[in-house]
């Protein structure tokens, strides 16, 4: 079973690619490294364009100067969330700045599989949320629901199905080895 999600969302648009997420520039950083690790929450989502970031009221930074994680837990995107290149570095850096779950409208599927196989963060599906949600808002998600603890409404999300087992288990490969498939 799923722990519940809590925190500030963070609203973008539609369209949200890697190169938003992670710009190239600073795919120069180790994963393997955790000193350079964590500078991939630092530059998350450094790519969006000053005036959509934190749609619909705009101009809220992810990460505030001289911090390398962000205040906001959730963020909420429309369609087609990661589309663009297929860098596995995407999640990654929102994990790294501190983001638990993005609710977006669709996803591009690499970036959707690359999510739930790393453990990263958590991929919910919903209707368009990005004007009803407000950056800032305290919100919560509980297995299939997002309640916004500000406007007080309460949103279905679609269901995970079985990827759930996946996220649970902390990757795809935590996963296979909990279920006997790997050593």
């Amino acid at each position: 079973m799923m722990k519940n999600i809590k925190g500030k969302a963070y609203v973008l648009g539609d369209d949200i690619d890697t190169d938003q997420i992670i710009p190239a520039n600073h795919l120069v950083y180790s994963l393997d490294d955790p000193k350079e690790r964590k500078l991939y929450g630092k530059y998350a989502l450094s790519g969006v364009p000053e005036s959509s970031a934190g749609l619909p009221d705009g101009n809220h930074p992810f990460i505030s100067e001289g911090e390398e994680t962000s205040e906001y837990r959730i963020i909420i995107g429309g369609q087609n969330f990661g589309c663009g290149s297929s860098r596995e570095h995407a999640p990654v850096a929102l994990s790294m700045a501190g983001v638990q779950a993005v609710v977006a409208v669709s996803y591009a599927r690499i970036f959707y599989r690359n999510s739930v196989d790393g453990g990263l963060i958590v991929p919910f599906e919903s209707e368009d949320l990005t004007n009803e949600i407000r950056t800032g808002d305290e919100v919560e998600i509980n297995q299939n629901e997002l309640i916004n603890h500000v406007s007080g409404k309460s949103y279905k999300l679609k269901d995970l199905g079985e990827v759930s087992d996946i996220i649970n288990a902390g990757g795809i490969f935590q996963y296979a080895r909990e279920n006997g498939m790997i050593a």
